[in-house]
């Protein structure tokens, strides 16, 4: 059996995607910073029958990060699912006229260090299986840069960048690495991006292995108005 590990677990779209892949068959190991928000977690799905475990901590804390996926992958057993989808804070999310180099300092390390600690931690046990899927969950500032979310909007380029050179790289090893791009809020009340569906649509990149960046839903175009 080998394990789904969620960096960034939440009551929407986490829970929705752990369940998903704990319903193909995958243990699950669950990573946010609150113990408490984990073992709530863990509960529900313990409720629809996913075996799961919690692990506290927090992205920032490179070691914690990094020693959380490696307790999950010697209890649950080897990762072969990685998605990366945390939060952004909102203090990440500073006008880029008013966004100094020390503000940058947090949103760089949340986007672009703690995914390179991650991948690092899981990449062997994904060698040893001769498989594996690396899911990057972004905003669409992505994509397309705002300048009301410059701090989001930088690192997410540097997350974005990383990725699709993982993609390259790491492709002939049967590891493949997908980015997801969600350009408007998650939520119950949403025309395409709803939990339940995001969960299918990470699920489907998983299995069906097929290029590098994936939309949610259409980007409307600043200067126009369309898709």
């Amino acid at each position: 059996m080998t394990t789904f590990a969620l960096v960034g677990a939440g009551p929407g779209l986490g829970l929705a995607t752990a369940r998903r892949f704990g319903a193909a068959g995958h243990t699950v190991a669950l990573l946010s910073r609150d113990r408490g928000h984990l073992d709530d977690l863990v509960a529900a799905l313990d409720g629809d029958g996913v075996t799961a475990r919690g692990y506290p901590a927090d992205v920032l804390d490179l070691g914690a990060l990094t020693g959380a996926l490696r307790a999950a992958a010697e209890d649950l057993g080897p990762v072969e699912v990685l998605q990366y989808s945390p939060v952004p804070r909102a203090d990440f999310m500073k006008p880029v006229l008013e966004t100094t180099a020390a503000d940058l300092d947090d949103p760089l390390a949340f986007s672009v260090k703690a995914p390179v600690a991650c991948v690092n931690a899981v990449l062997p046990g994904m060698r040893t299986l001769g498989r594996g899927t690396l899911l990057f969950v972004n905003g669409g500032s992505a994509v397309r840069p705002k300048d009301s979310v410059a701090g989001t909007s930088i690192a997410f380029a540097g997350e974005s960048a990383y990725a699709r050179m993982l993609h390259t790289a790491l492709a002939p090893e049967s590891i493949h690495v997908a980015q997801l791009i969600v350009p408007g809020a998650i939520s119950a009340d949403a025309e395409h991006s709803t939990p339940g569906a995001l969960a299918e649509l990470l699920f489907g990149l998983h299995t069906d292995r097929e290029g590098f960046r994936h939309y949610a839903e259409p980007m409307p175009d600043p200067q126009d108005g369309t898709s």
